[in-house]
């Protein structure tokens, strides 16, 4: 049994792709090189999902606050609360964070406090509007421009002139030969008896 030799072209493109590796290996050890976008181990960046944690509370919402409100009324304007503490019975905690690659972590808290079961105040930071917290959910990429959905008369007239059918082919399928009967298929389902 003779043993075949290694494909040439195959072993010198193995070689080659060790040696660049190798090269780009090497680079990011050069001073000055390794922080900047000239280096091409950067230019590959592993995909982070988004992490959206706790309640969203939108400037909206906060609007509809008003002392009195009983915390029934509370929990259906801003949901459930993110940390209710058994110490502190009277205080409602909604906390949401926003990470995402290439942004700095966005936090935001509101705090309600009630007393006698109703709510006496409520402070946090500045709520964004649910427009935009949208915006700033939306996607880098631009896709294009999204094209018109709407279908012009000349459109309109060649397809309602394709669906018709013609009236020797309206009541015999053009698959079936003239004169053929039409066949006959038994229910889909079988009768009650």
């Amino acid at each position: 049994m003779s043993a075949t030799p290694a494909n040439p072209r195959y072993s010198a493109r193995t070689a080659f792709l060790l040696l660049a590796c190798t090269a780009l290996a090497s680079c990011s050890s050069l001073s000055g090189i390794s922080n900047s976008g000239a280096n091409p181990i950067n230019w590959i960046t592993p995909y982070k999902v988004d992490v959206i944690q706790g309640n969203f509370v939108s400037k909206e919402q906060v609007e509809q606050l008003k002392a009195g409100m009983t915390r029934e009324q509370v929990k259906a304007t801003l949901g459930t609360p993110l940390m209710a503490s058994l110490f502190h019975a009277d205080r409602w905690d909604y906390v949401f964070t926003l990470k995402r690659q290439g942004v700095e972590p966005q936090s935001y808290k509101y705090t309600v406090f009630f007393k006698n079961d109703q709510l006496e105040r409520f402070e946090g930071d500045a709520m964004p509007s649910e427009t935009e917290f949208i915006a700033k959910l939306g996607n880098r990429r631009k896709l294009g421009d999204v094209p018109v959905l709407e279908a012009t008369e000349e459109q309109l007239n060649k397809a309602a002139e394709k669906s018709k059918p013609s009236s020797a082919s309206a009541s015999v399928p053009a698959s079936m030969p003239a004169g053929a009967p039409a066949a006959s298929y038994p229910p889909l389902e079988s009768p009650k008896q």
